[in-house]
């Protein structure tokens, strides 16, 4: 059973990023449970980098759901053309948002929340969920993250048949 992650606590995020993914890999490879799996991927990336809020929002009907995420409360469903994550939805791609005040159509989940990042998740190639992430800091999310996450993604729509 594994209990814990090992990653550098002083290096860049880039070389994080080189660590945990193989151990992501590691832990949900014999699992086949989805939620178990977002689940401990949540649990990864909150351990690893500290971001306010992590989390997934699954296709179900003609919204966007709450799975698992580590973090303060958050909005359970969203419009798909609605806030970060509906634009990414629609869009079907990366979406960063340095300022989330100056996004038009935030919806404030936590007023906390700063910057964002949120990437969709495919299913035979349609879209099948995203993964979203607040920081508490402007500006914090860049093409480090979008590589890092985007790596994130592609291991758990390795898992979705």
């Amino acid at each position: 059973m594994v209990e814990s992650i090992a990653f550098s606590k002083t290096g860049d995020r880039k070389t994080v990023y080189s660590e945990i993914i193989p151990q992501i890999e590691s832990l949900i490879g014999d699992e086949v449970d989805l939620i178990a799996n977002l689940a401990n991927i949540t649990a990864v990336l909150k351990e690893a980098f500290g971001f306010l809020w992590i989390g997934f929002y699954l296709v179900k009907g003609d919204q966007l759901v709450l799975g698992p995420f580590q973090g303060p409360l958050a909005c359970t469903r969203i419009d798909f053309d609605k806030g970060v994550c509906g634009y990414c939805y629609t869009t079907r791609e990366t979406v960063i948002v340095p300022n989330v005040e100056e996004f038009p159509g935030h919806i404030v989940c936590s007023s906390a929340a700063r910057s964002e990042i949120v990437l969709p998740i495919f299913r035979n190639e349609e879209v099948f969920g995203v993964l979203d992430v607040d920081s508490d800091r402007l500006n914090d999310f860049g093409e480090v993250d979008a590589n890092g996450l985007k790596e994130v993604v592609g291991i758990i729509e390795g898992t979705l048949k």
